[in-house]
């Protein structure tokens, strides 16, 4: 004899729902599809001034002014590099650069390490207010400091002195670096701090035992920011940097590109050889800044 078997309403759907694919995953939508073609067309954007860049270095001014700009270069050509590495001494410049941007990036976070662990483990009195004061200190321009600073270097005789470059944006990153690791040391936990001054540990040795090798990855990042930030820095430089001797790539670059004799080639050369050593610089610690950024994600 047949039977037929009825199915609830709840069995019916389950039977009938579709399964997910393993891992959680979803098939991409058609939004998806959408953000992902805006991501590749903003990356674009972005590689377009180093495309052109990198191709214009190595052409001739007259391959330049046949084949246009977005074409590749006929023939490698090195004169454009040539010229302007000897026109400016450009192992000068980035010595220069590599000593004001690592000086600068090293006492900056050490000054904001100390003024934070200060601020935010020491628990000064005001504190939220001398914490706002740093934030607002460190969004003055940098155009409404340029006349008292200038009068002020020039009377202490460091006026065309790479120390006056590099005391200026010590206090210009330390302050950003002492809001910041305020904030994150406010948080640090009490439990692991009691416990090392049960011990015996004093203030200082809590400071450089327990919370600098902890905050250690928030530290590289920070170094890698601030190295970057002053290596990019154009004004100051240029203010207080009046020397052919102590100028900066950044500067150099700018100046050189007033000169008659440049090109288009050779201005591309300029640009090309003021990236690669940030590129490198980057490349380098790549890993540092990767793990310093997610350091926080996974407890």
């Amino acid at each position: 004899m047949a039977t037929s078997t009825l199915l609830s309403p709840a069995t019916s759907r389950t039977s009938t729902r579709k399964p997910r694919p393993r891992g959680g995953m979803t098939r991409p939508r058609g939004r998806d599809w959408i953000v992902v073609l805006l991501v590749a067309l903003g990356a674009l954007a972005v590689l377009a001034p180093f495309y052109l860049v990198l191709v214009n270095s190595f052409k001739s001014p007259t391959d330049y002014a046949n084949s246009g700009a977005l074409a590749l270069p006929q023939a490698l050509d090195f004169t454009g590099l040539g010229r302007f590495w000897e026109r400016v001494n450009f192992p000068e410049k980035v010595w220069n650069s590599i000593f004001i941007s690592g000086v600068v990036a090293v006492l900056a976070v050490l000054i904001s390490m100390l003024n934070a662990f200060a601020i935010g483990i020491g628990r000064v009195k005001y504190r939220t207010s001398i914490v706002l004061l740093f934030l607002l200190a460190n969004l003055l321009p940098q155009e409404a400091l340029l006349y008292p600073l200038y009068y002020m270097f020039k009377e202490v005789g460091l006026y065309d002195n790479v120390w006056a470059v590099i005391i200026i944006f010590v206090v210009i990153q330390a302050a950003f670096g002492t809001y910041l690791l305020s904030s994150v040391y406010g948080t640090f936990p009490k439990e692991v701090l009691e416990a090392a001054s049960l011990d015996g540990a004093s203030r200082w040795q809590i400071l450089w035992r327990v919370v600098f090798p902890i905050s250690r990855p928030t530290l590289s990042v920070l170094l890698i920011f601030f190295f970057i930030w002053t290596w990019n820095e154009f004004l100051i430089p240029l203010t207080f940097l009046a020397s052919n001797a102590n100028q900066t790539v950044p500067v150099a670059i700018s100046v050189l590109q007033g000169d008659r004799l440049m090109d288009v080639t050779t201005t591309s050369a300029s640009a090309l050889l003021g990236i690669i050593p940030t590129l490198i610089f980057f490349l380098i610690f790549q890993r540092t800044l990767t793990r310093g950024i997610t350091a926080g994600a996974v407890k």
